[in-house]
């Protein structure tokens, strides 16, 4: 059962790669002049037309296409690395019983929750809300990191010459990230709502059976203002969490590339995604608490209501639950998304098959 779930899933996600990549490759042919162009493979000395060399070389990219890389690299690193994101919800969400010593917790560490998931619900449980989050990468993803360039430029103008300053960076990651979150904050209400469904007890009936279900369930039920609840701590959460990862992101691999024997390779990608991912989490944990228990759970009042409370019931330290498995997923998450989508750029500038 296991192996078959298994293979579904990885059947499933092959053909979403393999569309997804076709799809990129045709838009980078057809917006280069090379629809269908065998000149695509050859090697830049090789180009019978001069003109194509320099075409090439000199290519920028639109934000068209640095929203098409950006989704794709954000789907990519979420199929990766939901089952870790699952599993950080589900203690998030964990409730401390007060002045009860007999009840244990249902979920311990991260390994522990993935085990448990596995066991009482199905290894296919670790992807609940996959789809709702590959909705959500597609729309939040593509538009933070598309928009994150032209908005640097927009706030140092676009005559500025040299490195630029590290509170530019963190204005333009502020701006994109709360942005990107405002438009696709229906998707991440679903993804979590989807991912808390298994803490319900056995033989209460799910109140969700897939995710355009979700959606219409939510919308009915609750209004279409309620797709967006949450949203401020969203809101804060994702600009943070935008800033620390894009921010830094930029700033290490800034600061790799200046040691000597360092250069823009998968060596100073991988160094600088970790680094991303452990800042975000240290400022965006508190926050993505309040976010993950708001939208999971409607019996607070407002955002602040929720920060009361989780504050007066359960202590400061409440505030950083599932911080281990939060940095491993936004670590691994960081790692895969920034590799893949400086593999993607390459691609769309020749250099994965040039000389």
């Amino acid at each position: 059962m296991v192996a078959n779930e298994a293979i579904f899933l990885i059947t499933q996600f092959h053909t979403y790669i393999y569309l997804a990549f076709h799809f990129l490759f045709f838009f980078h042919c057809y917006s280069t002049n090379f629809f269908f162009s065998p000149f695509f493979y050859w090697p830049r000395s090789q180009l019978p037309i001069p003109h194509l060399q320099f075409l090439m070389a000199d290519l920028k990219f639109s934000f068209a296409e640095t929203f098409l890389c950006s989704a794709f690299a954000a789907c990519f690193a979420e199929f990766c690395t939901i089952p870790l994101d699952t599993a950080k919800v589900r203690l998030q969400l964990q409730k401390k019983a007060v002045g009860d010593e007999v009840n244990l917790p249902k979920y311990r560490g991260l390994l522990g929750t993935m085990a448990t998931i596995a066991k009482e619900e199905r290894l296919s449980a670790l992807w609940k809300g996959i789809v709702a989050g590959l909705h959500r990468q597609c729309i939040y993803g593509g538009l933070r990191i598309g928009l994150y360039e032209p908005v640097k430029t927009l706030l140092v103008g676009a005559d500025y010459v040299g490195d630029i300053p590290l509170y530019q960076k963190i204005i333009a990651a502020l701006l994109t990230g709360a942005l990107a979150i405002t438009v696709a904050n229906p998707t991440d209400l679903v993804k979590v709502r989807l991912q808390a469904e298994g803490k319900f007890p056995a033989g209460i009936a799910r109140r969700y059976y897939g995710t355009l279900d979700a959606y219409y369930t939510i919308v009915r039920e609750e209004g279409l203002a309620a797709l967006w609840t949450g949203l401020g701590p969203n809101i804060a959460r994702n600009a943070i969490v935008n800033a620390a990862e894009l921010a830094s992101y930029d700033q290490v691999k800034q600061t790799i590339l200046k040691i000597p024997g360092f250069s823009d390779n998968v060596l100073t990608h991988l160094l600088a995604g970790l680094g991303a991912g452990f800042f975000a989490v240290c400022i965006g944990s508190p926050i993505d608490v309040v976010k993950s228990r708001m939208m999971g759970d409607s019996g607070y009042k407002n955002t602040l209501d929720c920060f009361i409370r989780t504050l007066r019931n359960e202590g400061f330290l409440a505030f950083y639950k599932g911080f281990v498995p939060n940095f491993t997923r936004l670590g691994s998450w960081n790692v895969v998304m920034f590799l893949t989508l400086e593999q993607v750029k390459k691609a769309f500038r020749g250099e994965l098959y040039y000389d």
